[in-house]
């Protein structure tokens, strides 16, 4: 096979473009309700995004990048498929790449998930046939898009719920507040805890009995629970004055659980989204290595830290369009109301997750967010923007596949 060098290189190139579309994109989607709302500064959201980012992707990404690779299309449907099958994974890069850099200028928070999945099935039905496509894998994917939002905007709804009846509505809502406040953080410790340390010890071979699991999540929750703590604590030793300064130190509580919340979604978005974008790029060096799309360690690190790196810049670079949408444009988000949002999709998210399923981020927060405008009343939402998305959505898949299968013919025709 001829062209080799030049296939890595464009894999790589256009894999990079991606990442980018996604930290401008999915990530800002991520990011959107702690920024929104205003409930961490740029500074915070730099750190969080780089440190979660990074550690989800390496931690906890591989099952999903497996799934992505090799478990939507059977490779090995046809022999000495080699030449096919990298330009069938140039061309869903090209195509994902396109279109979720299009949907970035629009302020459109589409998924990469739904992308890449419909590219990988329109360009694998045109090169293979429908029966080399895993429609069982395909199927399981396409019910999470449907049953992740829901399943998040059910459980931020009734978050939310609890928050504005035991702490907003009370009679004195800052003591409330200071009872109750410690409790939502052990719902947040749980959370990131089940997250890291199951992936850690996953991701490091560490086998060990039931007890020792339990005993490192207890450790991380402990330690999560002591730095919220901490954080209140410094809160409530303000001086209250008016009923106006008190749910002003309400939220500055929120705010806390909200930035270590955040921590957990990028966790997830890093361990789910990075993992897709990082897939086809690195099936194709595989593919030109070996002649499978099996990876080696180093390799795959080492894809994976730059997809990071994308993925942080795209952020910073171009995610204020998505930000402003999902964080302003749905529903008005304060920190107590974006907790609810962002805890809500980080568990739903994580638990998807951990079966090696690709789920959708953006789609499970901004049905969480949808879950937290419906709990305020219908009047909250922005029905047009929730239209528009929705839209956005629906034509992704499609639009995808047939860009993919476009530039699959068109690399199919220049390299023979």
């Amino acid at each position: 096979m001829h062209h080799e060098i030049l296939f890595v290189v464009l894999a790589c190139v256009v894999g990079l473009w991606m990442t980018w579309g996604i930290g401008a994109n999915d990530l800002a989607n991520i990011m959107s309700t702690a920024m929104g709302s205003r409930a961490i500064s740029v500074k915070q959201a730099l750190v969080i995004a780089i440190c979660f980012e990074i550690a989800g992707a390496f931690l906890g990404g591989r099952e999903v990048s497996d799934t992505i690779r090799g478990g939507v299309i059977d490779i090995n449907a046809i022999p000495n498929a080699t030449p096919l099958l990298i330009y069938g994974l140039l061309s869903v890069l090209i195509a994902s790449s396109i279109w979720i850099t299009g949907a970035s200028m629009l302020g459109m928070p589409v998924s990469i998930t739904n992308s890449i999945v419909g590219a990988l099935v329109g360009v694998g039905a045109f090169m293979l046939g429908i029966n080399a496509i895993h429609w069982r894998i395909v199927g399981f994917i396409a019910i999470s898009w449907i049953s992740s939002p829901v399943i998040a905007g059910i459980l931020a709804f009734l978050l939310f719920i609890s928050i504005r009846r035991f702490i907003l509505a009370a009679d004195n809502p800052l003591k409330a507040a200071k009872y109750l406040a410690p409790l939502y953080l052990f719902l947040v410790g749980i959370v990131l805890a089940l997250m890291t340390s199951f992936k850690a010890l996953n991701h490091f071979h560490v086998d060990i009995h039931l007890m020792g699991k339990i005993i490192a999540v207890l450790a991380t929750i402990l330690v999560v629970f002591i730095i919220g703590i901490v954080a209140f604590h410094k809160i409530d030793r303000r001086a209250i004055g008016n009923r106006h300064q008190e749910f002003i130190d309400i939220e500055s509580k929120f705010s806390v659980l909200m930035a270590l919340t955040a921590c957990a979604m990028v966790f997830a978005h890093g361990s789910n989204d990075v993992a897709i974008a990082v897939g086809p790029v690195a099936g194709v060096i595989s593919l030109v290595k070996t002649g499978n799309t099996m990876h080696d360690g180093l390799l795959f690190s080492a894809i994976m830290l730059a997809g990071c790196i994308g993925v942080v810049l795209g952020l910073f670079m171009y995610g204020r369009k998505v930000i402003e949408t999902v964080g302003n444009a749905i529903t008005i988000l304060t920190p107590s109301s974006a907790f609810a949002a962002t805890l809500a999709a980080a568990s739903t998210v994580v638990v998807s997750t951990s079966t090696g399923i690709p789920v959708s981020a953006t789609q499970t927060l901004v049905g969480a967010v949808f879950g937290v405008g419906l709990a305020r009343g219908i009047d909250a939402l922005n029905l047009t923007v929730i239209r528009n998305i929705i839209l956005s959505w629906i034509i992704t898949v499609p639009v995808s596949a047939a860009l993919a299968t476009l530039f699959f013919y068109i690399l199919q025709h220049i390299f023979g």
